[in-house]
């Protein structure tokens, strides 16, 4: 029986993660949640892992609630150890900064990582791969286009690729309207086509996730930047294309359910059947540029692409703290870019070490609340 760990079990990816699990028979042998406990302690009364690990506000109501045999680590320390439990297969399924420790963590202890968190790729690459190379650990992407990528991109050699194609929906604002200032945070979390948390429904609005997504592919592929083409395709269908030498394209396609790459992620190069109906090929598909011009916070993640490891830190950490300020009212949907933009340009140049790399995220944070008080101020 195969055994999985799942970072962030009680979000959109470890929800789904642990759908998978049922369909498979998997043995869960460790969950980390955050704050959620009624859901956490249901999925340990389902699934019955050795240990779990919590937010340490949440940990004295888990420590009376959870069962004698059920170990409980807190906190980052606790999440990060319980990352190199042995199991086959560490889902890292926790959003932004929060994500690295363990997912680093896993990959030292030699684990097989399948990654759905963009940021730890977009921040840490250069770190992450040196990680691996020094160790038998393995990263497998879930995200539906870098999963559709790796797909496309087994059994080809690497001199024979031309490009790389990421798919957009073009999110709830692909047809308008034409003025985006008065956007409302309900109206930016309508995704016209995937269930995902708050963060990454507000950045599929303002295609920064696209942005992130093209530097996670620059890292897991370690792929020329300007070789990585953004392509906007409401319908979804397809999630990752890959150009070649000699003209030829080759596509993945699936449905709209992240339990397939999730599957495909912990079971590669295996691909066991699923309980879903087959996806229809017909209809209409079409393939857009993207408009950098209403949704500039993509061009800005091609910026710190250039600019290097700081930049790409910094433009993460800028990204959360506007996105933030936008969900709880304080800036208009159109700040964010500006907060964005205002934080790049200030970031230093080079990658950080491993020791700097928390540092440099918490200058930019300082600096993101700075420039959305400013922006607060004239909005």
């Amino acid at each position: 029986m195969r055994s999985i760990t799942v970072l962030g079990s009680t979000g959109s990816i470890g929800t789904q993660t642990l759908s998978v699990a049922r369909w498979r028979g998997y043995r869960v042998r460790a969950l980390s949640a955050g704050r959620n406990v009624p859901l956490l302690l249901e999925q340990v009364r389902e699934f019955q892992p050795e240990a779990v690990a919590a937010d340490p506000e949440v940990i004295p109501e888990l420590r009376r609630s959870l069962p004698a045999d059920v170990r409980l680590l807190e906190g980052p320390d606790g999440i990060a150890e319980l990352a190199q439990l042995p199991s086959d297969t560490v889902v890292a399924a926790i959003p932004g900064m929060a994500g690295l420790p363990p997912l680093r963590a896993a990959l030292a202890a030699d684990r097989t990582v399948a990654l759905a968190g963009k940021e730890a790729m977009v921040i840490a690459s250069p770190l992450i791969r040196n990680l691996i190379a020094r160790g038998s650990g393995r990263l497998i992407p879930v995200d539906s286009e870098h999963s559709g990528l790796f797909q496309c991109l087994q059994g080809e050699q690497p001199e024979e690729i031309h490009s790389l194609v990421i798919t957009a929906s073009g999110g709830p604002f692909l047809h308008g309207p034409a003025d985006l200032s008065g956007v409302m945070p309900q109206q930016a979390l309508r995704h016209p086509n995937w269930d995902m948390g708050r963060k990454v429904s507000i950045d599929s609005a303002t295609l920064f996730n696209k942005g992130l997504e093209v530097l996670e592919a620059q890292g897991l592929f370690d792929f020329p930047l300007e070789r990585i083409e953004v392509l906007v395709h409401p319908q979804q269908v397809v999630h990752g294309l890959v150009r070649f030498t000699d003209g030829s394209v080759k596509a993945q396609l699936g449905a709209h359910d992240m339990r397939l790459p999730i599957q495909y992620g912990i079971e590669w190069p295996a691909r066991p059947p699923v309980p879903l109906e087959p996806l229809p090929l017909t209809g209409t598909w079409e393939f857009l540029e993207p408009d950098t011009d209403r949704f500039p916070a993509l061009a800005l993640a091609y910026e710190a692409g250039r600019r290097g490891g700081h930049a790409r830190a910094w433009l993460n950490a800028a990204d959360e703290v506007a996105v933030t300020e936008f969900l709880e009212g304080r800036l208009p949907f159109t700040a964010i870019p500006l907060v964005l933009e205002r934080t790049l340009e200030r970031a230093p140049a080079g990658d950080p070490d491993w020791e700097e790399l928390y540092g440099t995220d918490a200058e930019a944070r300082v600096l993101a609340r700075e420039q959305a008080a400013a922006l607060r101020a004239i909005l």
